[in-house]
């Protein structure tokens, strides 16, 4: 194994853009990772794409500040290599390719935009080194901004990955039609035929804030009961934004992303006939540095099988 190394992960979403990065430390053969930084800036460069079709130019500045900053703390963190991908909006932006080149000659950040499926697989990498439960069947669920991904687990095997067009910012700009809905429901039931009950493990910031909100009776098992979710989602869908912050502490660009992402889970909670979802507090950035460090230590292996698992050096 390699030496202790610092990891960084940039992962531009639909509704935020995030930096994480964690210290890998080796002792003998066993690595444990420490959390060091972790910031989330609400870009919401879903809410242009979604209903233009672009970035619009006020938010692709504000990104190249945002990169820019991002360059300087990795730097003060002497972090050794990064990873910045982005998701959804930035697939689907027309001058999505434009802004990431400028971002590139001015900042010297190298963006890659992934595609749904390595979205998927990178996510299910991380989930699954993290699961200690192998036996059955699961769904990794993960609810962006722009997009949903699954991952169907049977016996510890990836059967099935798909990403699916439904996200939560992409719902509230009107973006998510009647057959789109359809088409996702159609897919899963299709691959999951004499397996059901399936439980969830969930993905993403709106399923942890979600497990957060609800009064769990053994957190440690960290399993969120549909039950449980669907009736506090019968609370939250009649309030307006305004009352969900005041009540429940929400921060602005959460409380109206968040009953549409309760809208998700729940749907394909129905599909599976699920019980709970498990929640474990990890996502894309997560499995974007278990994935560097899998590269580093296993001959270019990464998390996410299928996927190449690039990485760049901090200049």
């Amino acid at each position: 194994m390699e030496g202790n190394k610092r990891y960084a992960a940039i992962d531009i979403g639909s509704n935020a853009v995030r930096l994480l990065i964690k210290k890998a430390e080796v002792e003998g053969n066993e690595v444990s990772f420490t959390k060091e930084l972790l910031l989330r800036v609400p870009l919401r460069l879903g809410f242009d794409v979604f209903e233009t079709g672009r970035i619009s130019e006020g938010k692709a500045d504000d990104l190249k500040r945002l990169m820019k900053t991002y360059k300087h703390l990795m730097k003060i963190y002497k972090v050794d290599s990064y990873r910045a991908c982005a998701t959804s909006a930035m697939r689907d932006a027309e001058n999505g390719e434009k802004i990431i080149k400028k971002i590139r000659q001015t900042t010297g950040i190298d963006i890659e935009i992934i595609n749904g499926q390595q979205e998927a697989k990178i996510i299910y990498g991380n989930q699954m080194e993290m699961h200690d439960d192998r036996n059955g069947y699961f769904m990794y669920v993960d609810v962006g901004g722009g997009s949903t991904e699954v991952n169907l687990i049977a016996s510890g095997e990836l059967v099935y990955s798909q990403s699916f067009n439904i996200g939560t910012v992409r719902i509230l700009t009107g973006g998510v039609t009647e057959a789109a809905w359809q088409y996702m429901k159609d897919e899963i039931a299709a691959h999951i035929k004499d397996m059901s009950p399936i439980n969830i493990i969930g993905s993403g910031g709106n399923i942890n804030k979600l497990y957060k909100l609800i009064y769990i009776a053994n957190r440690k098992k960290k399993q969120l009961p549909v039950v449980s979710l669907r009736k506090f989602y019968e609370k939250l869908a009649p309030l307006g934004k305004e009352e969900r912050m005041k009540l429940y502490g929400m921060r602005t660009d959460r409380a109206d992303v968040i009953v549409p992402a309760s809208e998700i889970f729940l749907t394909i909670a129905d599909i599976l006939k699920s019980e709970y979802i498990l929640v474990p507090g990890i996502g894309l950035s997560d499995g974007l540095i278990d994935a560097m460090y899998m590269a580093d230590n296993a001959g270019g292996a990464t998390a996410g099988e299928g996927d190449e698992g690039k990485k760049e050096k901090l200049k």
